[in-house]
């Protein structure tokens, strides 16, 4: 594997930066919070003109076809200039799914509308267990002539006001499936949850005898399954990047207030400990940065490898952003609390990130099933009398 980017992404790269400082400034970011809507149509459809809609779709379902690092590199230029909206939910997670679960007819539909702006999606998976184990599923879906009736209810489900689809996980019987619910089907209620990042929504999702029809459901368990496994990993590896681009940004604002601060008639850059912060900051931010790129090569060459890389990055991240965040504050003092600065903005979005497809506990325990499965012996069943 190459060890930086390549010129074009390093172009797609700048590109995206200028785009952002441009699109989405802290100003309009803190508008966006301060009137409590954590989304912009406007915004939306800039990022559509420019593709980002399609960045990992293929070209015969309207997309532009990039690959995972590149994906990565978008995520953590959003990350850095702390995009609100329904991006992530859209595209990485449900557009995923969607690549894998779905017919061909089926996925090029939904993707197209994606790419255009005409569609947002989302994932409902988490339930009061809390859990992104696909095995803690409980909501049923319960067949009936041409289709399901969902009853029960989802929790923490990222954009789902913003969205006009939500694709809930559920269990007929014993096997998990997809049913791809409109939300605006009957039934079908959406209330606002409490959360850290002002910058994006949770919502609760009731389900009252939601009909689905049957085109609209993937019924195949192992299908399903591995679909939302594929999506789970390509959102967590988005979610990584994001993490990164934000731990760069609190590291730049940090060293450049370090410069200009003065205490004692000189700058706090002077001082050691201030320097140590800093040094530690950057030490983990370039060890996330790491983490990430070598998870989303893998996930692009090598895609079996790619879950224990994935899952190795977002523990990371999801201790070094939270850390990143904490000495940030450290180094502003008493200022970076203030509503004023942004700081407190990247920080909530670090613990709100860090527990977004599982915390670091949740990983680590991924990781060591993850070895243990791959160094598993095959039995062999004996046949005949035992000896």
């Amino acid at each position: 594997m190459d060890f930086e980017l390549n010129e074009t992404q390093k172009l797609f790269q700048r590109s995206a930066r200028e785009f952002f400082a441009q699109e989405c400034p802290p100003a309009v970011v803190r508008e966006m919070i301060e009137q409590n809507e954590p989304y912009s149509e406007e915004l939306w459809q800039k990022l559509v003109e420019q593709g980002w809609t399609g960045l990992i779709f293929s070209e015969a379902d309207g997309g532009l076809e990039l690959g995972m690092v590149e994906m990565a590199v978008a995520f953590e230029e959003m990350g850095r200039a702390l995009v609100p909206g329904a991006f992530l939910s859209t595209v990485a997670l449900a557009g995923s799914l969607i690549q894998k679960a779905c017919s061909a007819e089926y996925r090029t539909e939904q993707l197209q509308a994606i790419s255009e702006g005409r569609l947002k999606a989302t994932v409902a998976l988490l339930e009061e267990s809390a859990s992104w184990d696909p095995d803690s599923i409980e909501l049923r879906a319960t067949p009936v002539d041409g289709g399901f009736k969902i009853k029960g209810k989802k929790l923490f489900v990222n954009d789902a006001w913003a969205a006009d689809l939500i694709i809930t996980v559920a269990r007929a019987g014993s096997d998990l499936v997809l049913a791809f619910v409109n939300k605006n089907a009957a039934g079908v209620a959406v209330k606002p949850m409490a959360g850290i990042d002002a910058t994006r929504s949770l919502s609760s999702v009731e389900f009252n005898d939601v009909a689905v029809n049957s085109q609209d459901v993937v019924a195949d368990a192992s299908k399903a399954r591995a679909a939302l496994e594929y999506a789970l990993n390509v959102a967590t590896l988005a979610a990584a990047a994001e993490m990164v681009g934000g731990m760069q940004w609190l590291l730049d604002a940090s060293v450049e207030y370090a410069k200009t601060r003065k205490q004692f008639g000189k700058p706090i850059g002077q001082f050691q400990a201030v320097q140590h912060h800093c040094a530690n900051m950057l030490l983990m931010t370039e060890s996330a940065r790491s983490a990430v790129y070598y998870a989303a090569w893998l996930m692009g060459n090598d895609p079996e490898q790619a879950p224990r890389a994935i899952s190795i990055a977002k523990t990371y991240t999801s201790d070094s952003y939270r850390e990143v965040g904490n000495l940030a504050i450290q180094v502003h003092g008493g200022i970076g609390f203030t509503w004023d600065e942004n700081i407190h903005f990247y920080y909530k979005r670090a613990k709100a990130s860090e527990l977004l497809f599982g915390d670091a506990t949740y990983h680590r325990e991924r990781i060591a099933r993850l070895i243990i499965d791959s160094n598993r012996e095959p039995v062999k069943a004996s046949i005949g009398a035992a000896d």
